[in-house]
């Protein structure tokens, strides 16, 4: 289950507005979720905060993710993992990016600062007391950042069934190809009641977590501010399921078909 909660919801969360249109997020929106694993076991929380700062003189959005374990799981696999990225308030450019995590033993401490004019990240490995520079693709982001940038940049309205929407991000040390497919759209039950939702599928990378590329599945809702609603997971061993549990500052009003 290594790399597992924040991947899961971050990572994994993607969405979408046009560019030209009002922003679908704000200072002070928050989100909490609840994981389950293989369908009954609970394994743990997620939350999502946006801050406003200033960051070398400029106006940055400051995102903090955390994940931990709970519950029985936690005695046998601790989760604690804290993310962070500051990203241009207008172009949402990232600047900067922390990853800190302790999953089972295995941890990272890392801190990532871009060059945007020059397509070039500074990594610093706190852990191993190294810094690297690598080459980046123009307008790369971060793990973090990609969620809040597609979610202002797709254009739902223009989506079809089976279109794919890439991006670039660079994480940790390397450069990825993210990738998202549109499944259409989906009524589901959640804490807050029933609510239109757009069903996605991010692609991922098979192996030791996950059982397949398309080991993932997304829903998240149809009105203007796209919230993630849940993920469902196949790993390698077992599923893991995310659900939102709580939610405040949302920039727009969230749409509820029947409420609970």
């Amino acid at each position: 289950m290594k790399k597992t909660l924040l991947i899961f919801v971050i990572l994994l969360t993607t969405h979408f507005l046009n560019a030209q249109q009002e922003s679908a997020f704000q200072e002070g929106e928050w989100f909490k979720f609840k994981m389950s694993y293989s369908g009954f076991l609970k394994a743990g929380n997620a939350t999502l905060e946006v801050k406003e700062t200033n960051l070398n003189n400029k106006e940055v959005y400051h995102v903090v993710g955390k994940g931990w374990t709970t519950g029985m799981i936690k005695w046998f696999f601790k989760v604690k993992d804290r993310y962070e990225s500051y990203f241009d308030k207008y172009t949402i450019k990232p600047y900067k990016f922390i990853r800190n995590i302790d999953e089972g033993g295995h941890t990272k401490d890392l801190e990532i600062d871009f060059d945007q004019e020059n397509n070039k990240a500074l990594v610093f490995d706190k852990k191993k007391k190294t810094k690297k520079t690598f080459s980046t693709p123009s307008n790369v982001q971060d793990m973090v950042s990609t969620y809040y940038y597609l979610r202002n940049t797709i254009d739902v309205a223009k989506l079809k069934i089976g279109d794919e929407i890439r991006t670039d991000m660079f994480f940790d040390e390397e450069n990825y190809g993210f990738k998202l497919k549109y499944l259409g759209e989906e009524t589901i039950e959640t804490d807050f009641g029933t609510i239109r939702a757009l069903k996605f599928r991010p692609y991922v990378m098979a192996g030791r977590v996950f059982k397949e590329e398309e080991s993932l599945t997304l829903w998240v809702s149809k009105d203007k501010n796209k919230v993630p609603l849940r993920i469902k997971a196949d790993l390698a061993v077992g599923s893991l399921r995310a659900d939102l549990e709580a939610f405040k500052g949302l920039k727009h009003s969230f749409k509820v078909i029947v409420r609970n």
